[in-house]
């Protein structure tokens, strides 16, 4: 059973607690937790109406407690139940009613204790082609050329991984130092690289028989993804000669 937020409905209109915190903060809070979290996924999250942080008179965003406590909340139900954001904005409204919320257990029950099963499919949250042009603030001939590279691309039912909104929104960025699409593709082949090399490592994990080995493919897949990123961004820095911070 779900906890009700503290904050109810006017949970991003006063700082309860005292000290507001900037969305990089935040991000620095959540990612103890929620590793995988990046600003873009927070603004996303906000251009959805899931979160409301306070705005200074400059327009920079504030967080206060309650914020990051309902970031907390939608993040894990995305996590660990695969919930659509749609679902998700019904429990948030339900749990500031003040009624509990049941969420669905994932798999089988074995002596008391559930077993997560393995999951069809993508279990990404996904986004329409509107929503990530919102959240990344790019407009439809921006999309059209990085899709013609192949730096983002659409499943076949016209929605995106909301991954998306953080490569357009890098994509934008490199743009501004003169940085073309073109010039990406290189980048975009090495990721897809990458990603092979992860599959071929785990690939008998999700072909096992076992349901609960099978369910572990997917924190192997974590796993192992971060640690390509994080070997990736050391090998760029020691070609570059620069240490970030």
């Amino acid at each position: 059973m779900l906890q009700t937020p503290r904050g109810g409905a006017g949970h991003g209109t006063a700082a309860t607690d005292g000290g507001l915190m900037s969305i990089g903060t935040v991000l620095t809070v959540l990612r103890d937790e929620f590793p995988e979290v990046t600003i873009s996924k927070i603004r996303f999250l906000e251009s959805e109406g899931l979160i409301e942080p306070q705005r200074t008179p400059s327009g920079y965003r504030k967080f206060s407690t309650e914020d990051v406590e309902r970031l907390g909340h939608v993040l894990r139900m995305q996590r660990d139940h695969y919930l659509p954001l749609k679902v998700i904005r019904e429990h948030l409204e339900a749990m500031e009613r003040g009624e509990a919320v049941q969420l669905p257990v994932l798999g089988r029950q074995r002596d008391g204790e559930a077993v997560p099963e393995a999951v069809e499919g993508p279990t990404a949250a996904r986004i329409g082609r509107a929503e990530l042009l919102a959240a990344a603030e790019i407009g439809e001939r921006e999309l059209e050329e990085w899709e013609s590279y192949g730096l983002i691309a659409p499943f076949p039912d016209g929605a995106y991984d909301a991954e998306a909104v953080t490569v357009a929104s890098l994509i934008a960025e490199l743009g501004r130092f003169g940085i073309e699409p073109r010039h990406l593709r290189v980048m975009k082949a090495a990721a897809d690289r990458e990603a092979g090399l992860v599959d071929q490592v785990v690939a008998p994990l999700k072909r096992h028989r076992n349901p609960q080995t099978r369910a572990h493919a997917e924190a192997r897949t974590k796993e192992l993804a971060c640690l390509t990123v994080k070997l990736h961004a050391a090998l760029v820095q020691t070609a570059l000669g620069v240490r970030l911070p």
